[in-house]
């Protein structure tokens, strides 16, 4: 071949431009703009650094520091569990039941850290508990962590479990566990909230603050995308799962274990719905019942608005991440723009609908493409 017939690398920029979640990037920024130009302002207290007095400042409602910290922190628990999700549609399932494994996940490792504290401090079993000193760091952290994603892991294992051994479409058993599962969390707690938890698990780790920011459930926001790309592109397990929602008869012909890549995939859902849970008791310590309530709503469609095609076969990290910051984006607006909340559900099926839609469109008119 001539050597004028070789085309030339794409620049960095043009390869950013063709990336699929280039298009997702420009309406992010474009919505960040229009809330900063119509958001409108309001007056805030700050205490001058000099003379420590408080004085009232007039700051853009969306620009304020505070909102921008509120809508990453926000946005972070629904990514989390979103990169899950992504993997799941990815083989051409489903799973409704996040929100529910996210609360069960939640509430027995709240029991458990309020069992450590009180062990702890010396409080006799059934005693009451406060927050106060308390357990250290290097025993809260692991305790919290391993009892919230092995939960979250074992409810996984189960819906992945009974999707390939009963061999029913997904959807109809996550949204059984779903039920079940919130159920549980009900009968155990009796609507009741838990609190008590050691302080070196929130004000010590995961809501410690640096300059007057709270940045850990970003970190690890973007410690799981990193890590849910990685398995997605790099991994034989995220090619098999590409190769099952692509075409399952072919995956199988191929010799891929279908039904163990299936469990596999369902159980890292659950550990990320656990570890979710783990930074949600971290940040508030506290419980109360109707965590993730909800929440399956929302981590799918930042997993469909990030460009996971529900029939299976597409999907990326990186897009679960930015469709997470779009939805909490929206969320933010309503509440910016003095629209009413009850509204909010209305908005998240919408964009659903439209993005589930667009998936189509693009897939028709590849196909008479091709």
């Amino acid at each position: 071949m001539p050597d004028a017939a070789i085309k030339p690398p794409a620049s960095l920029a043009r390869r950013l431009f063709r990336a699929p979640e280039s298009g997702l990037v420009l309406v992010i920024l474009a919505m960040m703009l229009a809330l900063t130009v119509f958001g409108g302002t309001k007056e805030k207290r700050v205490r001058e650094s000099v003379s420590g007095e408080w004085t009232k400042v007039t700051v853009n409602r969306f620009l304020d520091f505070e909102n921008l910290v509120l809508v990453a922190k926000d946005a972070s628990f629904i990514a989390i569990m979103a990169v899950g999700m992504t993997a799941v549609i990815v083989i051409g399932g489903i799973d409704l039941s996040v929100g529910s494994i996210y609360a069960l996940a939640a509430l027995l490792g709240a029991m458990a850290l309020r069992a450590l504290q009180g062990h702890w401090l010396g409080v006799p079993a059934g005693g009451e508990v406060t927050s106060a000193g308390g357990a250290p760091l290097w025993a809260a952290l692991p305790v919290g962590l391993g009892v919230c994603c092995m939960v979250g892991a074992a409810c996984g294992a189960l819906n992945g479990s009974l999707v390939v051994g009963l061999r029913v479409h997904p959807f109809i058993i996550t949204l059984g566990t779903m039920a079940a599962l919130r159920g549980v969390v009900f009968v155990v707690t009796g609507g009741l909230s838990i609190s008590g938890l050691p302080e070196s698990l929130s004000a010590g780790f995961f809501k410690a603050g640096i300059a007057g920011v709270y940045p850990v459930p970003l970190l690890v926001m973007l410690v799981v995308a990193c890590a849910g790309h990685l398995v997605l592109t790099r991994l034989v397990l995220g090619r098999q799962a590409f190769g099952i929602g692509g075409n399952e008869t072919a995956a199988q012909y191929a010799g891929i274990r279908v039904g163990m890549v299936k469990v596999i995939v369902h159980t890292l859902c659950g550990l990320l719905a656990g570890l979710s849970a783990c930074v949600y008791l971290g940040y508030y310590a506290a419980f109360e019942p109707n965590a993730g309530n909800g929440y399956e709503l929302s981590v799918i469609a930042a997993t469909v608005i990030g460009g996971a095609s529900l029939s299976g076969g597409r999907g990326s990290a990186l897009g679960a991440v930015l469709g997470a910051l779009l939805i909490q984006l929206i969320t933010n607006a309503m509440i910016i723009l003095d629209i009413d909340s009850s509204y909010t559900n209305i908005v998240m099926g919408a964009a659903i609908v439209v993005a589930v839609v667009m998936d189509q469109t693009k897939a028709r008119l590849a196909s008479r493409r091709g």
